[in-house]
């Protein structure tokens, strides 16, 4: 534990740290890349582009520094980066380099207020901190790679099937080339790939949402083209293919008990993990399942023909779609219910308002979902939700 000394000099840098913003974090990510190149092959430097990358570090600092006398508020964001760090396999040794340029950073930027004992506190601070990852991310580890079926590191996956979804969003079904079991994972989980190809200037790790339910048989992750790393996947990759694959993680997973109701609120690609959950959902529960989605039209409506199969199968399954921009052989009624962004309001009276919502899809969609749901009066304890990238509070 830290002492009460530590604790005040690193609260006293606070101010500093707001003063300064995600700059300070840029440079940080600048400094670290200059000197360590290696770890651009850790972090996704599209994140950097976008400052996602940045503006998140920047925030986990601030609320780690404001915590310091009771680190049990940050659990639940200390256990949402665990599971991202093991789907980029990180080590221990790695939390050094970070720590290293983290206070070099402070005291390149702090100026004069920014003194031997500042730097000394925050590497106590920085110390405690980084352990508490190396403890759980080597606990994770442990877990993947002692499952049935489980490993650690990568394991060498084949393409078996691709399937177009939509316009933009295709699935790929993997099986493992040593013909050996498949670890079972919890719906909203997510896959990491390790990357390697000639068009790329080093090896990339990306994670894609499992896209149904566990099967014991297989590994389907469901990409959207949207950048270098996934249009290399929808052009370059075909059945017969093999990717590395890193063991399934993530915390964002249905666990509402099956008697009691659910809404499943999606946009876009952000339908990957919330289909895991519907499958699954369906296989245990006769309680109430809505599922509620939004996309610009049914040229990029993902799994469409899936979503008609299961109403025809589960009367307690209820849908509600929203196009913003329907195509002109869209149906309204049957393709979709509603023109334009999603609206809660729009169907509330037939909403459990009771029961837990789950979201995912891009940022300003989801932060406006959330307001719409505490209007409504869902309480925050009952909405769960997943931001692909670095995590941002809505």
């Amino acid at each position: 534990m830290l002492d009460r000394h530590t604790i005040d000099t690193v609260k006293s840098t606070l101010p500093l740290l707001a003063e300064a913003g995600p700059a300070l974090t840029a440079h940080f990510y600048q400094r670290m890349f200059h000197h360590n190149p290696e770890l651009k092959e850790v972090f996704n430097l599209s994140h950097q582009h976008s400052g996602r990358q940045p503006a998140a570090l920047f925030d986990a600092i601030a609320a780690y520094g404001t915590h310091l006398e009771d680190l049990s508020v940050l659990t639940a964001a200390v256990e949402r980066i665990a599971h991202k760090h093991t789907g980029f396999l990180i080590e221990p040794a790695q939390y050094a380099i970070v720590g290293e340029h983290l206070l070099a950073t402070l005291r390149e930027l702090g100026g004069e207020a920014v003194t031997d004992e500042v730097i000394e506190a925050w590497g106590k601070a920085y110390g405690v901190l980084a352990q508490i990852f190396i403890d759980r991310e080597a606990a994770l580890y442990q877990q993947a790679a002692e499952q049935s079926g489980g490993w650690q590191g990568t394991r060498p996956f084949r393409i078996q099937a691709k399937i177009a979804e939509s316009a933009l969003i295709t699935s790929f079904e993997l099986v493992p080339v040593d013909g050996g079991a498949v670890p079972n994972y919890q719906p909203g989980q997510y896959l990491s790939l390790k990357l390697t190809h000639p068009s790329l200037p080093h090896t990339e790790y990306r994670q894609y949402s499992l896209s149904e339910q566990s099967n014991g048989e297989r590994l389907r992750i469901t990409v959207k083209r949207d950048g270098q790393v996934s249009s290399l996947l929808h052009d370059q990759f075909q059945p017969g293919d093999v990717l590395e694959v890193i063991p399934p993680a993530g915390d964002f997973v249905l666990a509402t008990d099956a008697d009691k109701p659910v809404t499943l609120i999606s946009a876009g690609v952000g339908i990957t993990p919330m289909w895991a959950m519907l499958e699954t959902r369906l296989g245990q529960s006769a309680a109430p399942t809505h599922w509620l989605h939004a996309c610009d039209n049914g040229e990029h409506h993902a799994l469409k023909a899936a979503l008609q199969g299961k109403l025809a199968q589960s009367p307690m399954l209820q849908s509600v779609v929203w196009y913003r921009q329907p195509n002109a052989d869209d149906r309204l009624g049957l393709d979709y219910h509603f023109t334009g962004l999603m609206q809660v309001g729009d169907v509330a009276d037939a909403l459990p308002l009771e029961g837990d919502f789950y979201l995912c899809g891009p940022q300003p969609f989801m932060a406006t979902v959330v307001e719409q749901l505490r209007q409504l009066g869902v309480a925050d304890s009952r909405i769960h939700y997943e931001l692909f990238g670095p995590h941002q509070a809505l």
